[in-house]
């Protein structure tokens, strides 16, 4: 009996702290954070992207097309046929018919039987062999699309991880000042009740508090936000919970020289490899154009059996050699029209390309210079404010001034550390878009960043 009443009053309780304490239950049952490096961050972004999946996709379809074209002009083709037919003639329609003689008009019926296999090879055809070149390279421009849109995804990713890192340490930076509010208003109340401070340094005390915990409130939010977006280019549910397995931190990069980058970046960045190869499709396709006028030499012919009945029927073929010429075709110059467009458009936009290239890596240099600079003022910066705060608590409690100075102090070293979250911020974005401007921004990336 004791061991029962003793069950029914822990189920009690147990209902009773569901019913009160809801939260507690909630926390209970929710999963763990998923730690996520940038290196994590950045594969599964590829996994998942809408982006990179259609861009491999399209690289299938011209996979496809190449092979349609091989198949169609270059390989032989080899295909079978047979039937059996019942038919009668008539002669007359054919204008077969003999004056005297008594020839009937319809003959028949009759039957015959044929089974054949019949085969064609283009032995030249410049024509066929030059569209399929022009397909082997759009085949090539597509992977380097693909590519492309790889590289962008992870410049978009890493972005998206740094403003969640940037979130957290402004997240940690509003909790240190909670702290040291708390602190000066337990400093003021005690000091006030020693009579050696006045209410209003309670009050002041009690206001500064108040903000830096507003503060820490919307700080906590955005991080939240920034991790919410994460996971949703993640290609994961935004109900996921997710920590940053790194913090934001400054990590010193020797400055390369453009002299030396900007030639290595044209052979490196997808999207100007894919003008390219697109450009190299087009000048196959005018050799295909020209290749119209040419002559076509094949081959074909056809083997099987054929007669009155299927016991009796007798083998038979043909073999024949054909050339092809083309007397007169207009359509070719309006089409060698249109390539010539076509290429005037591409060398257009790899020239642009080329000084847009040239442009995002001085751009990113320029950046990545001032913002190591910014991120070494901010430092000193920083420590000044530290130093300040600290003097100044040191001031009111020794009770040479009231805390004025404190709440002055508190923010300045506020304002001293966002100034470096902004500079490290920056710093870490002009890596990010010096690895995009180089190409290969996800190995670039990495190696900025000190992964292996």
């Amino acid at each position: 009996m004791k061991s029962d009443f003793r069950i029914v009053v822990l189920l009690s309780l147990a209902s009773l702290t569901s019913v009160l304490m809801p939260g507690a239950c909630v926390a209970a049952q929710q999963p763990a954070p998923f730690r996520l490096t940038l290196q994590d961050a950045i594969q599964k972004a590829l996994e998942a992207n809408l982006n990179v999946l259609e861009a491999g996709t399209r690289v299938d379809e011209a996979e496809g097309t190449r092979e349609r074209r091989l198949s169609a002009a270059l390989l032989p083709r080899l295909n079978a046929q047979t039937y059996a037919n019942v038919q009668n003639r008539n002669l007359r329609a054919f204008g077969i018919s003999v004056p005297g003689l008594p020839i009937p008009n319809v003959v028949g019926p009759f039957s015959n039987y044929d089974f054949r296999i019949y085969a064609q090879q283009n032995i030249v055809d410049l024509e066929s062999y030059r569209g399929l070149k022009a397909s082997e390279r759009a085949v090539d421009a597509g992977k380097m699309d693909e590519r492309d849109a790889r590289d962008l995804i992870v410049r978009v990713i890493a972005e998206l991880y740094l403003n969640a890192q940037s979130a957290a340490a402004r997240v940690d930076a509003a909790q240190s000042r909670v702290t040291d509010s708390s602190a000066l208003d337990k400093l003021a109340k005690d000091k006030h009740d020693a009579g050696t401070a006045t209410g209003v340094d309670v009050l002041r005390a009690q206001v500064q508090l108040a903000n830096d915990r507003q503060a820490l409130l919307v700080a906590q939010n955005q991080l939240k936000q920034s991790l919410l977006s994460l996971a949703r280019n993640l290609g994961m549910s935004p109900a996921t919970p997710l920590e940053l397995a790194e913090p934001l931190n400054y990590r010193a990069l020797s400055q390369p020289e453009i002299e030396t980058i900007a030639p290595a970046a044209l052979l490196a960045r997808a999207d100007y490899l894919s003008l390219a190869s697109q450009r190299q499709a087009l000048v196959e396709q005018q050799r295909a154009n020209r290749a119209r006028s040419y002559p076509k030499l094949s081959i074909n012919g056809n083997f099987g059996e054929i007669g009155r009945s299927i016991g009796g029927v007798a083998s038979t073929g043909l073999l024949q050699g054909q050339i092809d010429f083309t007397v007169f075709d207009r359509d070719r110059n309006g089409e060698a029209q249109e390539l010539a467009s076509r290429l005037k458009r591409v060398d257009d936009q790899i020239a642009d390309l080329r000084r847009g290239i040239d442009e995002d890596l001085r751009e990113a240099l320029l950046n990545l210079d001032s913002a190591a600079e910014q991120v070494s003022v901010a430092k000193e910066g920083q420590d000044l404010a530290q130093r300040e705060l600290e003097l100044a608590q040191d001031r009111f409690q020794s009770g040479t001034t009231n805390n004025v100075e404190v709440v002055t102090a508190q923010d300045e070293l506020a304002r001293a550390e966002e100034n470096h979250i902004l500079a490290v911020s920056s710093h870490v974005d002009a890596k990010f878009a010096l690895a995009r401007a180089m190409g290969d921004t996800e190995k670039n990336i990495l190696e900025f960043m000190g992964k292996p």
